[in-house]
């Protein structure tokens, strides 16, 4: 049994770092020797009485720095003692790195279901490079080439304002700031509005970039479940009531990583219940635009009659996701403060994809290739969800979305997706677990299948395999696990 102190639940280092930090001073002590084998995940959770998830994050952390050593099948073991190293020892002066999702590998063998993006394929390089040209040969070119404002390029600034006035989205009162996608929005939000302490409210499970923002500025997170169709705004009422957050981010369409869309009465209800509380709502809807079937529904922006709603967009994933452009509109004095948040982090901003970008909406190409992705989307989200609906396990669930670029799919007990990650790795097929989401509840047996950037016949095939996989590992479990009976009482 490792020997770990309490967790201090008051300390401002999170629980997985707590739990890193012993297992590294263990190991550097000697108390655990090279070739020692630590208890497992599930083990340790249990005897620690913390969520699954933490304990896995701390392992990865280890496992990073080459301080252990995962084998499937087999374990976790001590694979040597921190080393010492010359000159600034940056290791022990700072702060151990957050886990982060996995790099989507260079190439699969069949299905790659762990990076939620566009298809390369489909990017429409020869009216891209038309209006690269346009932009360059413009007389507008040496501006566009200067330094150019933080709020971002005016001309698209302006285009995009008007736009979400004419969607009645954007009031007189209202402003915008471009940023550099919706990451560097969830950062300057968390510096701006969120002090040291105060609590956020996040979907649970939600995107890890969203989880990593404010937790790095120093916010005590807390998850709301999700449902079916969203929030579940039960679980929202009362986590409100005991938890008094500061503020709540929420994606309205095809969330990531479950896919799930919160329907009108139910944007209407989370507004009733934020506002009574003074809670500040974020709309993520960098998905809205991948609506396959059915009619849009209007963003909780639009719906809000105060006009204190900040919603968040981007072009990242119905254009080109590499030149990272992302805006945020919301009430005028919180756009000014955002802008001078922006412009102590990188004092100016990147007018030429931004220009670019206003080129290819202006000229057409956008609405034309706005098409062709929803086509190749509906296409593939099909695909995918009559993959499950044959090869999955019967026991499984899975949600069924609309648009948007994911799917959540839940495992029957007593499942682990991280533990059977490995053995689809080494059939071709990655995919993300879902404690790489987890906030406040532990995700362990689901896993996130983003579809929209393969081909219908390669996401059919790797979701056979993945059928396969979990089929074989529950009829495995079923028969080294038999029920007992129960002793009579007599």
């Amino acid at each position: 049994m490792l020997q770990i102190t309490p967790l201090n639940p008051e300390s401002e280092t999170s629980f997985y770092r707590q739990l890193y930090l012993q297992i590294k001073e263990l190991i550097a002590s000697g108390q655990l020797p090279t070739g020692g084998r630590l208890p497992a995940t599930r083990e340790l959770a249990g005897q620690l009485g913390l969520n699954r998830t933490t304990v896995s994050a701390a392992y990865e952390l280890l496992e990073t720095e080459g301080l252990i050593s995962g084998h499937v099948g087999r374990g976790s073991f001590v694979a040597g003692s921190p080393k010492r190293e010359s000159g600034v020892a940056w290791r022990e002066i700072l702060e151990a790195s957050a886990p982060i999702s996995p790099a989507a590998p260079s190439s699969t063998p069949v299905a790659g279901f762990s990076s939620s993006r566009p298809s390369e394929l489909l990017f429409p390089l020869e009216e891209f490079r038309e209006t690269c040209a346009e932009v360059i040969s413009s007389p507008d070119a040496q501006t566009i080439l200067q330094l150019g404002s933080p709020a971002g390029y005016p001309p698209l600034r302006r285009y995009l304002l008007e736009l979400a006035r004419a969607e009645g989205i954007a009031r007189d009162s209202d402003d915008i700031l471009i940023t550099s996608g919706c990451q560097q929005a969830f950062d300057l939000v968390q510096r701006t509005l969120v002090r040291k302490g105060e609590t956020v409210l996040l979907e649970d499970p939600v995107y890890l970039g969203q989880k990593n923002a404010f937790e790095r500025g120093g916010a005590r997170l807390a998850g709301v479940p999700m449902g079916a169709n969203g929030l579940d705004l039960e679980s929202l009422e009362r986590i409100t009531r005991r938890e008094r957050p500061r503020l709540l981010t929420v994606t309205s369409n095809f969330q990531n990583p479950t896919g799930t869309t919160l329907p009108l009465a139910s944007r209407k209800a989370l507004l009733g219940i934020t506002q009574a509380a003074g809670v500040i709502v974020i709309e993520n809807d960098i998905y809205g635009g991948l609506t396959y079937e059915g009619d849009p529904i209007p963003t909780i922006k639009r719906l809000d009659e105060t006009g204190d709603v900040v919603l968040l967009r981007s072009f990242s994933k119905l254009a080109f996701p590499g030149l990272r452009v992302g805006w945020v509109i919301g009430p005028r004095a919180l756009i000014e403060k955002l802008t001078e948040a922006k412009l102590w982090s990188d004092l100016h901003t990147d007018q030429l994809s931004q220009a670019v970008l206003l080129r290819f909406a202006e000229s057409g190409r956008l609405a034309k290739h706005r098409q062709k992705m929803l086509e190749a989307g509906r296409e593939r989200l099909h695909a995918a969800l009559s993959a499950c609906r044959q090869y999955l396990p019967a026991q499984a669930g899975f949600t069924r979305p609309r648009g948007g670029m994911s799917l959540w799919v839940t495992l029957p007990a007593p499942l682990d997706a991280g533990e059977l990650l490995p053995r689809a790795e080494r059939a071709g097929v990655t995919y993300l677990p879902g404690r790489y989401f987890a906030v406040s509840h532990s995700q362990s047996n689901s896993l996130r299948i983003s579809f929209a950037g393969m081909a219908p016949d390669r996401i059919r095939e790797g979701i056979a395999i993945l059928g396969r996989i979990f089929t074989e590992e529950l009829e495995r479990v079923r028969v080294h696990s038999p029920l007992t009976e129960t002793p009579a009482m007599v």
